[in-house]
């Protein structure tokens, strides 16, 4: 297992220290030749329209693309969130639009709305801390996702197919029950459904036009769009 780490701005370390302490390999993505034989991504938190240019200035929009069209599993963390989400407000900024979400930036108002709570979620009977920092809101979620969590009734916990977002922080907390529950993903050890498949409606196309419509394309129509 290799888990590569988008290495651009944010607390991409943290994330790193967490793997570490999991005992599992990891390398920073800075370039797309960082890909390889990565096995799973994390999309640390951070200002995602800043992280958004980097990777279209390096390519790695593409790279993450086709990350995804190989099943690779993807774990989004606040500003992650936001980069893997179909519809971006608060303002509109363009993404990759994996995962069937609609998201607010600064949703809870800037870094007034920084705290930590304790909240249940489905991965284990205890509840886990959560730290969140200028988080975005996840205003609507497709049928094909899956709420893990939620804190004051909005999902702060989600997943798609291969796909796991969080609107909070558990990089920066000593709780390792949201990274270990991402690797089991990325083993594909635990069950999905084909309605879970984060490639299923990606801009209502389905798996059909990943087969036969390039990266390059794709990428293209979400910029002009």
């Amino acid at each position: 297992m290799k888990v590569g780490i988008l290495a651009v701005q944010g607390d991409f370390e943290a994330h790193g220290a967490t793997l570490v302490r999991i005992g599992v390999e990891h390398v920073f993505v800075r370039t797309p030749s960082d890909m390889d034989g990565v096995d799973a991504v994390i999309l640390p938190g951070g200002e995602s329209t800043t992280q958004w240019k980097f990777l279209v200035e390096e390519g790695l929009d593409k790279a993450l693309l086709a990350h995804a069209t190989r099943g690779g599993a993807i774990f989004g963390t606040c500003a992650g969130a936001i980069l893997l989400a179909r519809e971006v407000h608060n303002p509109a900024q363009p993404s990759l639009g994996l995962a069937d979400i609609t998201v607010i930036r600064n949703g809870y108002g800037r870094q007034l709305a920084s705290e930590v709570r304790l909240e249940m979620t489905s991965l284990s009977p205890a509840p886990i801390e959560m730290v969140f920092i200028r988080a975005p809101i996840i205003e609507r979620t497709g049928p094909g996702v899956d709420v893990l969590a939620r804190s004051d009734e909005k999902p702060v916990l989600m997943r798609q197919g291969r796909i796991l977002i969080a609107t909070f922080h558990p990089e920066l907390t000593s709780d390792i029950t949201v990274h270990e529950y991402f690797l089991r993903m990325a083993r594909q050890e635990t069950l999905t459904s084909s309605k879970n498949d984060p490639l299923s409606d990606v801009v209502g196309s389905g798996r059909d036009l990943w087969s036969t419509e390039p990266a390059d394309e794709y990428v293209r129509r979400l910029r002009e769009s």
